[in-house]
């Protein structure tokens, strides 16, 4: 697929979101999946890069919010349809848990990084948003995950992420920790330098990649 093809299923998905048209979004994301084309790439490229448009949108007072958030609630339910195209039955033997940080609730960007590992053999486990620490470290506890994810989509909510990791090291040191959210296109990751055991990663191929050398 060219870059083309890419910037026009883009523009037409955000066209349909802003208009809050379920059904036509719906089509698009069919359309495409009929025509056999990386799943990955329609949540980088067409997905997450509309989302991320249209909460800029919501920051500058260009949209409501209950915009944005019929913009979330369709895509979240395209999603869970992407999904029985790439889920497989082969499992690897690896489990990862996933959630937002406290105080953020945009867990759509959860269950692309979930469907990766899904791909990819992992069982995953999705806490969703607003997840409190102890919450998260009871669940830890009691499964016994290969790796936690935490998600933070707004700024604001990156010291509240770096609270969460030194609480969560203090019970459970050896636990892999990979981090990422729209949050940290405008910085952040200077608090992640204090702690040796978190990955952060960018997007869904760097998160594939960093998956092959786990496996």
């Amino acid at each position: 697929m060219n870059k083309e093809e890419i910037s026009s299923y883009y523009e037409k998905y955000l066209k349909a979101l802003l208009s809050g048209n379920w059904a036509e979004c719906k089509d698009i994301v069919q359309s495409y999946l009929d025509a056999k084309l990386d799943p990955f790439i329609l949540y980088e490229e067409v997905m997450k890069k509309s989302l991320y448009q249209i909460g800029l949108l919501w920051e500058q007072n260009k949209i409501s919010v209950a915009t944005e958030h019929l913009a979330s609630m369709i895509t979240e339910s395209v999603i869970n349809k992407v999904f029985l195209e790439i889920n497989t039955t082969s499992r690897i033997g690896k489990k990862i848990i996933l959630a937002c940080v406290e105080n953020e609730q945009h867990q759509i960007g959860l269950k692309m990084v979930a469907d990766v590992f899904e791909r990819n053999g992992w069982d995953s486990m999705i806490l969703g948003a607003n997840t409190p620490t102890r919450d998260i470290i009871n669940i830890v506890k009691l499964s016994k995950p290969d790796l936690l994810a935490l998600s933070v989509t707004i700024f604001f909510n990156i010291p509240t992420l770096d609270n969460m990791i030194e609480k969560i090291n203090s019970e459970i040191p050896n636990l892999q920790i990979m981090v990422g959210g729209q949050a940290f296109t405008r910085g952040g990751f200077e608090l992640l330098m204090r702690h040796k055991n978190v990955a952060y990663l960018n997007n869904l191929f760097e998160i594939e990649e960093f998956i092959k050398k786990e496996s």
